[in-house]
């Protein structure tokens, strides 16, 4: 990740990003109690962060799981055939079964993930995307995930916070068309007044907060966070893809303890076959040094680590499909 005119931040803005990214449509007036900072402040520095572009938006974090979707993902190593790979990002993002996907440098350059209701539609998706562009792929890998423990960006103020659970048992919660239509308003502004959804509906302010308030405790709705723009903070985004030598419960038990204390971690996830974690750190000697303290600390149950540098990292369309489901 190429560095250009990194921005600095001060305390307070440390403070209001990973306030943000904890619940994003936390009311000013108690974000400003917590930065030490007027309402005023607050909303000005929020409208500057936005400006800046270090802000790109105001997102709601959904769990396909408890919508009736198991996510599997799909790593490629790809052949240096420009338009073929043009291509394949364009199909990627236009399929409507692909939600989340990153082009990365390392062991691989291409890792995506696709939602199914079952294993026999993944694997027909699969084989589309593979027997289409198989002329670029020189080699692929396939994972179920299993759950992620999605940190606040503790990495701003350096303080360690309990992590939102994403993933986990599959649940087919029935949705109607209003829950539908609040959740297609605030997937990429989650941020929008209660009374401005309830308008756009022709409701009420008290049904649409009920509304709400369910899809949290149905655990559809996980989280209201903000995406960030690491490259103008001078900040680098690397995968850990971890294969294990041995993984008993009390492994994962102080494996998961020990990432869940760094402040760099992102996300812990957990595959079928893998755990991954997710750093945000100022450079690759950091990264490095994580690995290596990481690797020490539990010589007997890491097999090996493979890593990648995520040269981006984007939510695709096919996430609001879901949404229109």
């Amino acid at each position: 990740m190429v560095e250009i005119n990194r921005i600095k931040l001060d305390k307070a803005d440390r403070i209001i990003l990973t306030e943000l990214d904890k619940n994003s449509r936390i009311p000013s007036t108690i974000l400003a109690r917590k930065a030490n900072k007027s309402r005023q402040a607050v909303d000005y520095r929020i409208n500057q962060l936005v400006k800046e572009g270090i802000i790109m938006g105001f997102q709601t974090s959904f769990n396909p799981h408890k919508m009736g979707y198991k996510i599997y993902k799909i790593y490629l190593k790809l052949r240096n055939i420009p338009e073929e790979k043009k291509r394949l990002f364009e199909h990627l993002k236009s399929s409507g079964k692909v939600y989340w996907m990153g082009e990365c440098s390392g062991t691989w350059d291409l890792i995506f993930g696709i939602f199914a209701k079952n294993d026999y539609e993944f694997f027909e998706e699969k084989n589309q995307i593979i027997s289409e562009f198989n002329r670029i792929i020189v080699e692929e890998e396939g994972q179920i995930l299993l759950d992620v423990k999605q940190f606040p960006k503790m990495y701003f103020t350096k303080q360690i916070a309990d992590p939102s659970l994403f993933g986990g048992e599959v649940d087919n919660n029935e949705l109607d068309k209003i829950d539908y239509v609040i959740l297609g308003e605030i997937v990429n502004n989650a941020r929008t007044p209660i009374v401005e959804l309830a308008a756009k509906l022709k409701s009420t302010a008290i049904i649409i907060k009920g509304r709400m308030k369910r899809l949290e405790q149905k655990e559809i709705v996980i989280q209201y966070r903000i995406g960030v723009d690491l490259n103008k903070l001078g900040l680098e985004l690397y995968k850990a893809i971890i294969k294990l030598d041995r993984y008993t419960k009390e492994d994962e038990k102080k494996i998961f303890s020990y990432l869940s204390r760094l402040p760099n971690v992102q996300y812990i996830i957990r595959n079928l076959w893998s755990i991954e974690p997710e750093f945000v750190v100022d450079s690759y000697q950091e990264y490095y040094k994580l690995i290596e303290d990481l690797k020490k600390e539990f010589p007997q149950v890491i097999r090996t680590v493979d890593s990648v540098l995520m040269i981006t990292d984007e939510w695709t369309p096919g996430f609001r499909n879901l949404l229109a489901s």
